[in-house]
């Protein structure tokens, strides 16, 4: 992996995070002035915005780091931090396709659990990014 290539996953990794963190605590852990409003902050819709024009360079990155990193640690069968990098990897997956799936569904239910598996799966996704990356660094890792 280039330097530049784990800046770009780095950077969509984080402006996805922060920006679905922050959508996340707007729209349902704070209140509204209008109890009639679905918008809590007036920065709600910007951060749903900014998230959904970042999450797709973050499909990006994860299509390269799938090539350049993840493909060639399981052909050299890597045992650093491998746990938490099939973690990273199988739940890439699920918060993708929950992704694209928010945006296109239209009955409430299912949009709503739809939502619900995305939000879980994309904390998990970012603590095991993290993790992967505590533990690869610390155990000679370099590639990570």
């Amino acid at each position: 992996m280039t330097a530049r290539e784990r800046w770009l996953f780095w950077i969509t990794g984080a402006g996805t995070t922060v920006t679905g963190l922050v959508y996340f605590w707007m729209k349902y852990l704070m209140d509204g002035s209008d109890p009639y409003s679905a918008v809590h902050h007036p920065w709600q819709p910007l951060m749903l915005k900014l998230h959904i024009v970042v999450a797709p360079l973050l499909v990006f990155a994860l299509g390269m780091f799938t090539v350049r990193h993840v493909a060639p640690q399981l052909a050299l069968r890597v045992a650093v931090a491998r746990r938490s990098g099939l973690t990273t990897a199988l739940v890439a997956g699920p918060m993708v396709v929950t992704g694209y799936l928010i945006q296109v569904l239209t009955d409430e239910r299912w949009l709503r659990g739809v939502a619900w598996g995305h939000i879980g799966v994309g904390v998990v996704f970012a603590a095991a990014v993290v993790v992967h990356r505590i533990v690869g660094r610390g155990n000679g890792g370099g590639d990570c």
